[in-house]
Formats: C-alpha cells, structure tokens, sequence
C-alpha cells in the first residue's frame, strides 16, 4: 500500500461527518437517532428550486456551463448581494461552486505559496484550517473570548501576523458560536491592509433584531463565501460561490476550469429560482430556529451545560460541557452510542472548544425535547 502525501496526513477528520456517519450505522441498524451534529436545515428547499431543478433535468439537456457559473445564476447573486448589503457588486466578480468548501479551496489556492500564513479566529469551523493546509498553507489561530461574545479583534490579529501571513479569516455569523461581528471590529481588521476572507454563509439567519455586515461594505479588495446550503435549506444542491476583487478572477477561473470544470446546471437552474423565491423559506427557518435555540438553551442549562453566549446567528448552540469530560470526543460517543443523539465534540472546531458540545437547533422541537432527555439520562 502506498504512503500518502504529507499533505494528505496532514488533514484530520472532520468530526462532525464522522459522528454523522456512524449515526447512519446506528439508523441502520434499527436505532432511532436524532441529529443535532451537522448543520443541515430539516426544511424542504424552496419550492420554486426543486421546481426550476426538475424542469431542467426534464426539458434542458444537460451539460457543461461557464467555469464561472450561468451569467444568469451570477447576475442574480449579486442582485442578492446588493439587496442585502447595498453593494452594487458586478457579476463578474462572483465564481460559482459545487457548494462553499471548493470555494474556499480555491480562494487559499489563488493566495497561498508553500508555507504562508493564514489568520483565523478560533474557535473556528473545522474545516478552516484543513483546506488552508490542502493548498499549502499554515493556519494560525487567533483565540475569541466568550466573555466578549467572541469576537475577532484586530489588536489580537496585528500580534500574530508575520511577513508570511498572506489572509484573514472572518466569519460572521460564525460557526460554531454563532456570533456576529461587529463592524467597527471589520473595520479594523480591514484596515490591517491584508485580504479578508469573510465566510458569510449563514447572513439570513440571525435573531434578536441582529444586523450582519457584509465584507463587501468595506471595499473592493475582500473575498466573500457564501452559498445556498444554510439560508435555502439547499445542502444536497451542493451549490455555493466566491465574490473575489477583479483582479482574481481570472487566476480563479483557471483554477476553477482544472479542478472542478463547471457546476451542473440544474442545480444552477435551482439557484436563481432560490434567489428569486426563497425568502419565504429563509423567513420561516428564522423563525423557527429562533423559539428552538431558547428552547435548547434553556434546556442544556438545566442539565448543567452552560451557554456562555447568546448565539445571535446561524443555528448552533455552543454549551460547555467540561463539569462532565474533559475529553468532547469521548463524551459525544458516549451521548452517540446510549442515548443515540448525535451531537459535535468541540474539539473539532479547534483546541480552543475542547471540553465543549456544538448542538445544532435544526431538529422539530418535539425532537429538540426527547434529545434533551436522552442527553440527561447518560449525564446522571
């Protein structure tokens, strides 16, 4: 058997597909699983999406399209970009992609040489650091702290940037704390005059009269992610883009053409009818997660999991569960194997959230309820 690559060593699981994946075992063998470990909505896809997708694989032939996207898919996200933000943004700055990660992959492979730095808060989403590392670069963490909402300060980034750093990391409304940066904080991380790479996937999805802000506010020269997966419940379309200054786009589209060659084009085909007819779905997802984060709030304090912050954004709660482990992996596959709920050890979002749980609110609340009692049944 070969050996892999260093690089290819170098990339540790994902944990959260991990304890997804051994869930399915559970299921099926006959077990009744509830999933609160992966950040998938449990809402159908717009309508007029599933709809648009349908036509096009009855009635279209389907082929390859623009390495880019449609121009048609390009022009409506940034109309949406525009109506969100109030940027007028030009479609040919937007790339599309089977879905955000290959985004991203693309982005630290258009900034990356061999051994330059990236800068990201932590904790982080966990795949931050492995595509980072897949295109040759180092990750850097940047601790947030709880007691301030976890945000990214700039004063915090300047320490530990180096002559080899070459990007910022931003996300907003972050997983998995679902915190929401304020843009005083943008700012000044912008000001630091290296590229922000702002992953803006779950702007839609905030509560408590919350406001995101997008990076494209602060100029032309930031990279934005974003995609269909979280604010049109579109996971299974695999369906996300790049907003990238126009001087990138067209090392990105070589890169793009290698490597992925185009999106299908019924899944595009579903991404402009999401953005014209979806907002309905958004609004109600909002909604719901909203009465279901309280309600999982309250209920993890109850067993003694403590929220240290409010998420204002997203759809996870980040608890604490170091009073019962100290070792998150070893306690989720506890919770996994006798309670059958699957929850993300924290560790999988950076040391900085070992010893905490990530519990995702997308389950019906009757499930969020029977959860909460399984849980506590394995914690006494």
């Amino acid at each position: 058997m070969t050996r892999p690559s260093l690089r290819a060593r170098s990339i540790a699981p994902f944990l959260a597909m991990e304890v997804m994946e051994r869930a399915f075992e559970l299921e099926r063998a006959g077990a009744d699983l509830i999933h609160l470990e992966i950040g998938e909505p449990e809402f159908p896809a717009p309508e007029a999406a599933v709809e648009a997708a349908r036509r096009a694989l009855a009635s279209e032939p389907s082929r390859y399209t623009d390495s880019r996207g449609t121009l048609e898919l390009r022009e409506a996200i940034a109309r949406s970009h525009q109506r969100r933000s109030g940027v007028r943004l030009d479609a040919e700055r937007v790339l599309v992609t089977a879905g955000t990660s290959p985004a991203l992959l693309l982005v630290f492979t258009y900034l990356l040489d061999p051994g330059d730095e990236v800068v990201l808060g932590t904790p982080h989403y966990a795949c931050y650091p492995n595509l980072i590392r897949a295109a040759g670069g180092v990750p850097v963490f940047v601790p947030t702290r709880a007691d301030q909402g976890y945000p990214l300060r700039a004063d915090d980034v300047r320490k530990a940037i180096t002559p080899r750093t070459r990007a910022i990391v931003v996300a907003s409304p972050a997983n998995p704390t679902g915190a929401i940066q304020a843009r005083a904080d943008l700012e000044a991380l912008h000001a630091l005059g290296l590229p922000l790479v702002s992953d803006e996937i779950y702007d839609g999805l905030v509560y408590d009269g919350a406001r995101v802000t997008s990076a494209l506010e602060l100029g032309d020269d930031v990279f934005v992610l974003d995609g269909f997966s979280k604010r049109y419940a579109m996971t299974g379309f695999r369906l996300g883009y790049a907003i990238a200054p126009s001087g990138a786009m067209r090392a990105l589209q070589s890169l793009a053409q290698n490597l992925f060659i185009s999106v299908s084009s019924f899944a595009q085909r579903a991404g402009v009818a999401a953005l014209e007819h979806g907002e309905a779905t958004t609004a109600a997802m909002r909604e719901s997660y909203g009465a279901r984060r309280a309600l999982l709030i309250d209920g993890l304090s109850r067993l003694g999991l403590e929220v240290p912050v409010i998420p204002r954004g997203a759809f996870y709660v980040f608890a604490d569960a170091r009073r019962f482990a100290s070792d998150s992996t070893a306690l989720a596959s506890r919770i996994l194997e006798q309670a059958h709920v699957a929850v993300t050890p924290g560790v999988d979002f950076g040391q900085a959230g070992e010893g905490f749980l990530r519990f995702s609110c997308t389950a019906p609340e009757a499930r969020l309820r029977e959860a909460l009692e399984r849980i506590g049944r394995v914690l006494r």
